[in-house]
């Protein structure tokens, strides 16, 4: 069995108290067994805060949030009081983990970093180079990947390719992706779009205030963002997409609709962007990060938000 990443993924480090948007504000955090265990056995005044400040009444232990909905365990300073009492062996695998995902094949893991951390975000989509897939690890066992595996990973190559032809501008790249998927995406006024993903479950309130002004704001005069930095971060949001989210195909065989979802995001983003040019008088890769983190965060880390999406884009499909 393999580990497989993008390239960049060794170069990710947490920027902890520098984040501008904490990992440890506003999500619930669940604690698992083998951890939790370990923390029944921590003693002193951090013993006593762990007691008071995990939920075990339900099926699943959890951090009870406080103000603001900040982990309990998150100091004024932005730092992780568990990780400066105990050294950061002591975190739940939840917290371990984000921002990481992994997917799961016969003969491989796929591990990737998610664009809802604004520190991942800034590291893939401000890379120049072509993303490259790497093997991290490998224990010579040489498992055989299945069929519907193969097509899938197959398809995903020639995708990738597509994406990565920098002889053509990203728009046309996009297109060809939905060509190659035989899907089509009818065109909307953005305004139609925004509705749609204002129906669909928010968090932030400055996302809804961002989905509105897409919904409101005339962009016919906004930049084109077809700048050879913009096109080299828009294929590396491409190439995000396709690799988090096609491998969802082999649940739902919904492999034309997972690569127009990621064609969707993309141009969701890019004119999120051009919204913001407008409104602003400028807009550069730092915003890209920014608008790319919350469109992740809404939308990736809600199942029923990319089903709904993707219902969204069948009933198009099927007009």
């Amino acid at each position: 069995m393999k580990l497989i990443a993008p390239d960049y993924y060794t170069k990710f480090k947490c920027i902890a108290d520098r984040c501008k948007h904490s990992c440890c504000i506003g999500w619930v955090i669940d604690v698992d067994p083998d951890t939790l265990a370990y923390y029944h056995s921590v003693t002193g005044p951090l013993g006593e805060r762990l007691k008071k400040g995990i939920d075990e009444s339900g099926e699943t232990a959890h951090f009870i949030l406080g103000e603001q909905e900040r982990c309990p365990f998150l100091n004024q300073t932005g730092l992780c009081d568990l990780i400066i009492g105990l050294g950061e062996d002591c975190l739940c695998q939840i917290c371990t983990d984000h921002p990481r995902y992994r997917n799961f094949y016969s003969d491989r893991t796929e591990i990737g970093l998610g664009l809802c951390c604004e520190a991942a975000g800034d590291l893939i989509l401000k890379q120049q180079e072509k993303t490259k897939l790497v093997v991290l690890e490998d224990d010579g066992e040489n498992d055989e990947l299945d069929v519907p595996d193969e097509s899938l990973l197959t398809w995903r190559e020639q995708l990738f390719a597509i994406v990565q032809d920098r002889s053509l501008a990203i728009a046309a790249r996009a297109a060809a992706i939905l060509k190659a998927a035989e899907f089509t995406i009818p065109e909307r006024r953005l305004s139609e779009w925004a509705d749609i993903y204002l129906e669909l479950e928010r968090l932030e309130e400055s996302w809804t205030d961002r989905l509105e002004e897409l919904k409101s704001t005339d962009i016919s005069h906004a930049p084109s963002l077809d700048m050879p930095e913009w096109e080299i971060a828009f294929e590396q949001l491409l190439v995000y997409f396709l690799y988090r989210q096609l491998p969802f195909a082999l649940d739902d065989g919904e492999y034309e609709g997972r690569a127009a979802f990621c064609v969707l995001s993309y141009r969701i983003i890019r004119d999120l962007c051009r919204v913001h040019a407008v409104l602003h008088g400028s807009v550069d890769l730092d915003d890209l990060v920014e608008i790319a983190r919350q469109y992740s965060a809404e939308i990736e880390y809600s199942d029923e938000n990319v089903e709904a999406l993707l219902d969204a884009l069948f009933e198009d499909e099927n007009v």
